[in-house]
């Protein structure tokens, strides 16, 4: 965008005195249910011998020589400047003039075209014609929708907390701030945060809802939510996004129009496709816009992307959102609108991790290495700028003895952006196949790079490394994504961050928000601390010193000891599938054969497909009174997002305090907010490591019904630096010992009557 700029800018200079440049114009017409406005601005209007000529200027990367007439939608947005300004001066006729300029060697091209405004009138009127239906019915369904969100109600009892939890949300909205909710699993969060987004919608306080999660399961509670209150009489359209590889109808995932028979046409057909799926129907699952999509025999995956448009509510992940690389052009793209949309952000937690990761960016010199070999025979001028690069990180390479912080990689990115125009010109005229795909996923990584350059700030580390598969890494390194999110967030109107773990909520502030006048709310648990049993193992440690044998023997007497308390379904959380896997071997050969009969155990596995993840909860659907212990890691696919309520979970045992295993990254977070004077331990490890701890426990108790035992193993969790990590209601929380537990645990269920 900044070259493009530059090039405007300096082709309007060239033309003189009497060219002007950056020419607003704006065409209002008047419909029975809304006013249609049609602006731009025209890049330059000027008149010759011949008479007014409006100027269109297109930076472009690709060989002039190449391009024979102008692209059409070109034409077409500047036979609109045209016809508005021909209609503003009263003119019979109006020529417009396509400027191509190759923004590398600055080479112009120019096509010029002259039209009679009678052509263009009637040109132009069948465009807002054929436009007229789609704001039509917008503007329609918008008044139906918020007709009947009169009288619309919560849908359930308030539980303990949840009023005052709709009316914050519903105050942030109006006030266009931001909101951190810490609230209890199960209190109702989604509802809490849905309901007043939906009828400030329906008020005018926002334009659509976005809800994002991180994770399947949480986008089901979602559609739930909606699904609710359209049951009781709400008028609304909520879609939920689904990932490209999981919509595809083909084999394999490619979008080449010559190999997927869904691409090619597809832009002929899906605006009818998308305007009977709007005007016809009232579910947009994954399943309707399939077979809509089979129907009109085009990509389910786009044809989604374009009904989200005219929905009211988009459940997604967050990339959709945040992704500088995948995010939603349609509407956060560069140079679009600011929109009133309303943010709901699930387990916001994870968004920390989430952000860094989409912000960060990797460059490896072997892919170099290997892509001038295989180009070579292609271009000297591509194996020129490749070894360019490939030198670059060579040096970097001989200066790395493990992992080395850089002050900056400017000279490197000069040579990166003049290797990216040379892969623009040669990718054109390669042949379609496995080297070409190669070739397009280094240049997108390359791209990649180089536009997370753009954002490089204080918030970021520039680092190598030799990687453990011997490769040699430069990174761009998001240490603090919350710059890079606010810039995203400020394309809406309103944000609630919503999770059961936020704490403390400074930290997590301080990561996801730029801005310093966010509220935060701490809802209390309704539940009663009677129905929970909650200790600390205290003579046990997962300290990396302290993981022997007889310590995994401790920790396996433990689970032993827990769940002969009372039969029925237990999880076992641990900080890694290493002692997972060792626990586990010494619990299986010495304490499960001498378990009550029907004892089973299930073992979370490193690559658990979606088959065996529904196996693995399956189990736990049963309530016969068998003992059922799943062995779980923390931060994985069961500690957070699944409900287990009522007797088909009793008990959660966590080993360990969660900290991130030590590693160059973790390292180099640690030293960053050192430097800042904060506690760069917190920050690094002990905060995210609770995190998981806190979410591992939340498994247990999720309604007023619920009762359990949670049991924390490890003796630093009496250090005041993790009871002040703590929720609120953990104050209750006891200590006890291998000797001890057994006989509390049985007086708890004894006290509570089970």
């Amino acid at each position: 965008m900044q070259q493009g700029s530059r090039i405007h800018r300096k082709l309007q200079k060239r033309m003189g005195g009497g060219y002007q440049a950056e020419v607003p114009l704006r065409f209002e017409k008047e419909y029975e249910n809304f006013i249609l406005i049609v602006e731009g601005r025209a890049d330059g209007i000027f008149t010759d011998q011949k008479g007014t000529v409006i100027d269109e200027i297109k930076g472009v990367y690709q060989n002039l020589e190449q391009l024979e007439e102008p692209v059409p939608v070109h034409l077409a947005q500047a036979k609109c400047y045209a016809y508005v300004y021909g209609l503003q001066q009263k003119l019979e006729q109006i020529r417009v003039q396509m400027t191509y300029c190759n923004m590398d060697t600055e080479e112009v091209r120019k096509f010029v075209q002259d039209f009679r405004m009678e052509e263009l009138d009637l040109w132009f009127s069948s465009l807002l014609d054929s436009y007229y239906k789609w704001a039509d019915f917008q503007v329609c369904w918008e008044r139906k929708r918020d007709a009947s969100m009169e009288g619309l109600e919560f849908p359930f009892d308030y539980r303990q907390g949840q009023k005052g939890l709709v009316a914050d949300v519903y105050r942030t909205i109006l006030r266009k701030k931001q909101l951190f909710v810490q609230a209890p699993t199960g209190i109702g969060k989604t509802m809490s945060a849905v309901f007043p987004a939906v009828r400030a919608l329906g008020e005018g306080y926002g334009e659509k809802i976005f809800y994002l999660t991180a994770k399947t399961i949480t986008r089901t509670v979602a559609e739930e939510a909606f699904s609710v209150l359209k049951g009781q009489g709400l008028f609304c359209k909520a879609l939920t996004i689904t990932a490209k590889e999981k919509m595809c109808v083909c084999e394999e995932v490619d979008c080449n129009p010559e190999l997927c028979p869904r691409a090619k046409g597809h832009f002929d057909r899906v605006n009818d496709a998308v305007f009977e799926m709007l005007t016809e129907q009232e579910r947009f699952g994954r399943d309707d816009i399939l077979a809509q999509s089979e129907k009109w025999q085009v990509c389910p995956y786009e044809m989604q992307l374009d009904l989200a448009v005219f929905m009211d509510a988009v459940i997604c992940d967050y990339n959709y959102v945040f992704d500088p690389v995948v995010h939603l052009k349609r509407f956060f793209g560069e140079g679009g609108r600011k929109g009133e949309y309303l943010f709901l952000i699930d387990e916001a937690h994870n968004l920390v991790e989430r952000g860094r990761e989409m912000y960060s960016a990797s460059l490896y010199k072997e892919d170099f290495l290997e892509m001038k070999k295989k180009l070579r025979a292609y271009s000297k001028k591509l194996e020129k700028a490749l070894e360019r690069c490939n030198h670059q990180l060579l040096v970097n390479k001989r200066e790395c003895d493990e992992c080395r912080e850089l002050e900056s990689v400017g000279s490197f990115v000069l040579l990166l952006t003049g290797l990216l125009g040379e892969l623009e010109e040669f990718l054109p005229e390669l042949a379609e196949g496995s080297l070409r795909k190669e070739v397009l996923e280094f240049y997108f990584q390359a791209r990649s790079f180089a536009s997370i350059y753009e954002l490089v700030d204080e918030n970021y580390l520039i680092y190598t490394r030799h990687t453990e598969e011997g490769k040699f890494q430069l990174k761009l390194f998001c240490v603090n994504p919350a710059v890079n999110l606010q810039n995203c967030l400020d394309r809406g109107r309103s944000t609630v961050f919503l999770s059961a773990t936020l704490l403390p909520v400074r930290y997590y502030q301080s990561l996801l928000s730029a801005r310093t006048d966010d509220y935060a709310v701490y809802i209390p648990s309704p539940f009663a601390p009677s129905n929970r049993y909650l200790a600390i193992g205290s003579d046990v440690s997962s300290r990396y010193k302290r993981r022997t044998r007889e310590e995994y023997v401790r920790m396996a007497s433990y689970i032993r000891q827990v769940t002969m308390g009372r039969r029925g379904n237990y999880l076992v959380f641990f900080p890694s599938y290493r002692m997972l896997s060792e626990v586990y071997g010494i619990f299986e050969q010495e304490f499960l054969p001498a378990a009550p009969d029907g004892c089973r155990c299930v073992c979370q596995t490193p690559s658990m497909g979606e088959a065996a993840r529904e196996d693995f909860l399956a189990g736990f659907q049963d309530e016969d009174g068998r003992t059922l212990i799943g062995f779980c890691v923390m931060g994985g696919i069961f500690a957070e997002g699944i409900d287990l309520s009522g007797k088909r979970l009793i008990g959660a045992i966590v080993v360990g305090t969660g900290l991130p295993q030590i590693g160059d990254e973790r390292e180099l977070l640690r030293r960053f907010y050192d430097r800042k004077g904060e506690n760069g331990f917190d920050f690094a490890y002990r905060f995210p490591g609770m995190n998981k701890v806190l979410q591992s426990a939340g498994r247990v108790i999720r309604t007023t019904e619920d009762q359990g035992v949670i049991l924390l193993l490890d003796e630093r969790f009496r250090l005041r630096e993790y009871r002040d990590l703590f929720p609120r209601e953990w104050s209750d929380c006891r200590l006890c010992t291998l000797q001890t537990v057994a006989g509390e645990i049985r007086e708890f269920w004894d006290r509570i009557g089970c």
